[in-house]
C-alpha cells in the first residue's frame, strides 16, 4: 500500500534555499563595499595627487615666470650695453675697415707687382747673353739670386733694382781693362784689353798680335768681330781714355743697326 508524500517536504527544500541565500547575501555585500571602498581610496588619491601636481605646477610656474622676467632684464642690459659699446668703438671700427680696405687694395697691388716683377726678371735674363761681357760677368751674383724660386718679393725686386742700376751706370761710363775672352780664332778663355763704350760696343786689341776687333749686340747675344787695320786707332782710343794722350778726335769702326718703318716703308 502506497502512501503520499508529505506535503511539508517542498517547504522544508524552501526553507533550505532561502537559508542559503541569506548566507551568501553578506559575503555579496561585503564583496561590493570592498569594490567600493577601493574606488573611493583610489579616486580620493587621484584628488590629493591632483592637488599635489596642481600646487607643484603653480610653485614651478612662479618660479619659470621669474626666471624668464630675469632673463628678459639681462637680455635687455646686454643689448643697452651692446649698443653702448657699438656707439664707443664706431671710430674704431671705421678705423679698421678702413685698415682691412687698404690691406686689401695693397694685397692687389702686391699681386700686380709680382706680375710685373715676373716679366722683368724674364726680361733681364732674355738681355743678358746681349750685355759687354764685363758687365755681365759682374751681375753673376745678382741673376744667380734672380733664379732662386723662393726668394721674397721684395728681395727679388731690390736685386732686380740693382740689375737695372748698374745697367744704366755701366752706359753712362767709358770702361777700360782685361777681359778674359773667347773669340773666334783665339785661344780659349785669352785675356784681351777691352773698352767699354757703354752698352753700345766695345773694343778689344791683342798687342802682341796688334789685332783689334769690335763687340756690340748681335741678335741675341754679344758677337765679336775682328776689324783689321782699326788695331793703331784702338790702341790710341784707349790712351786717350787712360789720360796718356791729349784728347783728339778718333776714327773708330761701328756698326749702326737700321730698323724699317713699316708705315712708311723707309728705314731710318
Amino acid at each position: 500500500m502506497s502512501m503520499p508524500l508529505p506535503l511539508f517536504g517542498h517547504g522544508i527544500v524552501c526553507l533550505l534555499a532561502g537559508a542559503l541565500c541569506a548566507l551568501a547575501q553578506p559575503s555579496f555585500a561585503a564583496d561590493a563595499r570592498d569594490s567600493a571602498d577601493k574606488a573611493a581610496t583610489e579616486w580620493i588619491n587621484l584628488q590629493v595627487e591632483s592637488a599635489r601636481l596642481k600646487t607643484d605646477w603653480q610653485r614651478q610656474r612662479e618660479v619659470l615666470e621669474s626666471l624668464a622676467s630675469a632673463t628678459e632684464e639681462r637680455a635687455k642690459s646686454l643689448e643697452e650695453k651692446r649698443d653702448l659699446t657699438k656707439a664707443r668703438t664706431a671710430h674704431e671700427r671705421e678705423q679698421i675697415e678702413a685698415l682691412q680696405a687698404k690691406n686689401r687694395s695693397a694685397a692687389a697691388d702686391l699681386k700686380a707687382t709680382e706680375a710685373r716683377l715676373r716679366v722683368l726678371v724674364s726680361k733681364l735674363a732674355v738681355i743678358r747673353p746681349m750685355l759687354p761681357p764685363r758687365l755681365s760677368d759682374a751681375l753673376e751674383m745678382s741673376y744667380r739670386s734672380l733664379a732662386e724660386s723662393n726668394l721674397p718679393t721684395s728681395e727679388r725686386m731690390q736685386v732686380a733694382m740693382t740689375v737695372l742700376n748698374r745697367c744704366a751706370e755701366f752706359d753712362h761710363l767709358v770702361t777700360v781693362g782685361q777681359d778674359k775672352l773667347n773669340l773666334d780664332g783665339e785661344p780659349p778663355n785669352k785675356y784681351f784689353e777691352v773698352i767699354y763704350w757703354g752698352l753700345s760696343r766695345g773694343y778689344a786689341i791683342d798687342r802682341e798680335a796688334r789685332k783689334a776687333w769690335l763687340g756690340m749686340p748681335a741678335g741675341e747675344r754679344w758677337a765679336w768681330q775682328a776689324q783689321p787695320g782699326a788695331y793703331d786707332h784702338i790702341v790710341q782710343l784707349m790712351a786717350i781714355a787712360q789720360d796718356k794722350n791729349e784728347p783728339d778726335f778718333i776714327s773708330v769702326p761701328a756698326a749702326v743697326r737700321r730698323s724699317v718703318n713699316a708705315a712708311s716703308g723707309g728705314a731710318r
